[in-house]
């Protein structure tokens, strides 16, 4: 018998893609309930017009993606937990004290094992954006401090931050090591409160160095935030760029 043709799509991506892409959009959706079951194959191909093939490839994306769990041959399951929605006011304030560093203490609220790896610490020309933001001229250094922020061991966000020299040098901030509460606390302790954020989130491609740190299984979008910190007289003391994958975080701001 000859396979049905599929049909004709001003969508240009082979339709296992499209189908996968509706099928994500229900389950970040939560049409379909956490631990609950996926329509059978059978009738995937009846509602998409797709061979059994195709609908098996498109469950393997999903699969792959950490949607849906599985095996061939048995009924195909949406992840126990939906999209992990993050609240970035809940940790944007410093740590008081000797408290650990406040994103931590929010994972732990929630009943999650989180912790930072940090990957770099450098004088670096930064990127335009940054500098831009940083009021530094072409060519001018800041400090970057770069980590990769985990939730029950998988990486959940890569972060890089970016300080003023003149802020930075002289203090923890400069050495490959972890701080207390975190950067936050330091430049608390020192007298530089942050008294405004300014946010700007965006939904990009990864990069290859996005797509290693948060082990992507496709070119899904990441969720990019860009993130200015205000001291008083709105002098700059932070510019982050933060990371997550677009398939299992979101983020929450209240007004």
């Amino acid at each position: 018998m000859t396979p049905k043709a599929a049909p004709e799509s001003p969508d240009g991506r082979p339709l296992h893609e499209r189908i996968a892409a509706d099928l994500r959009e229900a389950i970040m959706s939560g049409d379909f309930e956490p631990g609950g079951n996926l329509p059978s194959t059978e009738q995937l191909k009846a509602r998409f017009e797709a061979s059994g093939a195709t609908v098996q490839k498109a469950l393997g994306l999903l699969k792959d993606e950490g949607l849906a769990v599985g095996r061939p041959g048995s009924s195909v399951q949406v992840r126990a937990h939906r999209r992990q929605i993050m609240h970035p006011a809940a940790y944007s304030a410093p740590a008081a004290p000797g408290d650990t560093y406040r994103w931590i203490a929010e994972a732990e609220n929630r009943g999650q094992a989180g912790r930072s790896t940090l990957r770099e610490v450098a004088e670096v020309v930064p990127p335009a954006d940054v500098r831009v933001a940083l009021g530094l001229i072409e060519g001018e250094r800041a400090l970057l401090r770069e980590q990769i922020l985990y939730l029950d061991d998988e990486p959940c966000e890569l972060v890089k931050s970016y300080y003023p020299l003149e802020l930075a040098r002289g203090t923890a901030m400069m050495h490959k090591k972890k701080i207390r509460g975190g950067t936050p606390a330091l430049l608390a302790e020192a007298g530089y409160l942050p008294r405004r954020t300014v946010d700007k989130v965006s939904a990009c491609i990864a990069t290859q160095e996005q797509y290693e740190a948060l082990r992507l299984p496709s070119d899904l979008p990441i969720l990019r935030t860009f993130r200015v910190v205000l001291s008083d007289d709105d002098r700059v003391i932070e510019v982050t760029e933060m990371a997550k994958a677009g398939h299992l975080y979101e983020l929450q701001y209240e007004y």
